[in-house]
């Protein structure tokens, strides 16, 4: 009996020994899995709209504008973590021809831009970003922020801070504690996360009109993700896309959600 005891112990501690060697590697690992920042540096064209934007802490980021014609708002939009700066170009180009000004800025870690990508360090990008396009004489007014994926924490923060007049979403989620618990339902991930995007929580101190777009066959953030925010902003309208996944969710209906975004960033409901 003492030796089974013994035994049980002995298999109890090599369990829980190796649950906290998987709690430290996916702790280690966590930002790299957030962030699959392209590992080379990608170099920007030699094409009228790209800028480099220096940061407070001697790094610098590239960015992507289209100037709004006179009296027109300005879309400034935060891509997902798969995509890069170069990625913007096309939703640029589609929402400039709209009649709107179009501003994107890269992450730290991410394209040509040095350092490594934090939640932090990102708002700082976002926030340097935002003040820079104000002095260009853009004001809040006239700003109408845009994230899509991990970009709509970075929307909903710089929105929390006060930058825009009216916000956009695509396939957001709550938080990213909640996003890990769905993926590692086997760890304390609300423990273990350190860069939160914490959505959720500050959703009712928003008090701008929201337009949230999401794919009801969304296998990555749950389409529930969304219609759970629309319930915590104060002034948001929630449209799902039938067909659409996570990645093709602006694709699916051609070119009839850029136009239903564009409407709203111009003052449509």
């Amino acid at each position: 009996m003492l030796r089974l005891r013994r035994m049980l112990t002995l298999l109890v501690s090599i369990v829980a020994g190796l649950y906290v060697v998987l709690c430290a590697v996916a702790f280690s690992l966590q930002r790299s899995m957030l962030f699959p920042a392209p590992k080379a540096a990608i170099r920007l064209p030699e094409k009228q709209g790209f800028g480099r934007l220096p940061l407070d802490n001697g790094l610098h980021v590239d960015t992507y504008y289209l100037p709004a014609p006179p009296g027109a708002p300005t879309v400034v939009h935060f891509h997902g973590n798969g995509e890069q700066l170069l990625d913007q170009m096309d939703l640029g180009t589609r929402m400039h021809s709209q009649g709107l000004g179009f501003f994107a800025v890269e992450y730290p870690g991410y394209g040509a831009s040095p350092g490594s990508p934090t939640e932090d360090g990102i708002y700082a990008a976002a926030d340097a970003a935002l003040a820079w396009l104000r002095a260009q004489g853009v004001p809040p007014e006239r700003t109408v922020l845009s994230g899509r994926s991990i970009g709509t924490g970075v929307a909903v923060e710089m929105a929390r801070r006060g930058y825009g007049s009216r916000l956009m979403l695509v396939s957001p989620y709550t938080s990213i504690p909640d996003m890990a618990a769905l993926s590692f339902p086997f760890l304390p991930t609300r423990l273990l996360v350190r860069d939160r995007f914490d959505t959720f929580s500050k959703a009712p101190d928003v008090k701008l009109p929201v337009l949230i777009i999401h794919g009801e066959q969304d296998t990555l953030i749950p389409v529930e993700m969304g219609r759970k925010l629309g319930t915590r902003f104060p002034h948001a309208t929630v449209e799902t896309v039938p067909d659409a996944g996570h990645d093709d969710v602006l694709d699916r209906s051609g070119t009839k959600l850029i136009d239903r975004m564009a409407a709203f960033a111009l003052g449509g409901p």
